[in-house]
């Protein structure tokens, strides 16, 4: 029960289950017998995707763009101006500015550094969307990933939404092993 997240998160893990629906390799996506399911979960997502918060709206962007037919460009703009809005001064985004007013279990504050799970994120969903790497924002986005990884670690750091975690434990270290896999997604993207 640690969504947005840590889990828990139902249409945030059903947008992660459309992209790797639609980054299958083979004619998987198109097989006839996983198609009731598959417009089955494009309907849910289309339908839902206006009450979630920004974090899941971008994950949603990243899945339309791999498998299509669950936004409209007008709406994929729209995600794609609302997650730019975000940035903050040194090309990086935070996490927390995507989550609205989501308060962690401890009372803690959230962390609002630019963090490698968020800029990683939109970065990689900008570029699955078309956005070429020269872009303004997301040259720049890019180029915080390039500078901010952890040089001791090699990891990008992310910190928990749900409650302060020592980053050197195992449950504190999820997040940055998030934050390190779709910053590394988002630096060995090509765009298409």
């Amino acid at each position: 029960h640690n969504a947005p997240c840590e889990g828990n998160s139902q249409f945030y893990g059903t947008a992660l289950a459309a992209t790797a629906v639609g980054i299958a390799p083979g004619a998987y996506r198109s097989s006839p017998a996983i198609q009731p399911a598959v417009a089955r979960m494009k309907e849910y997502l289309a339908r839902e995707q206006e009450s979630q918060m920004l974090l899941d709206r971008v994950v949603l962007l990243w899945a339309s763009c791999e498998l299509p037919g669950m936004l409209s460009p007008a709406q994929q703009q729209a995600i794609e101006s609302a997650a730019l809005a975000k940035q903050r001064a040194d090309g990086g985004f935070s996490l927390s500015a995507f989550v609205g007013d989501w308060r962690r279990a401890d009372s803690t504050a959230l962390e609002t550094r630019s963090d490698g799970y968020a800029t990683g994120l939109v970065a990689l969903a900008l570029q699955a969307a078309g956005v070429p790497r020269d872009q303004p924002q997301l040259r720049r986005a890019l180029d915080w990933l390039a500078r901010s990884q952890d040089p001791g670690e090699g990891r990008w750091l992310a910190w928990s939404l749900n409650k302060q975690r020592d980053l050197s434990t195992d449950v504190g270290r999820f997040m940055s092993d998030a934050a390190t896999a779709y910053a590394v997604l988002a630096l060995t993207r090509s765009n298409h």
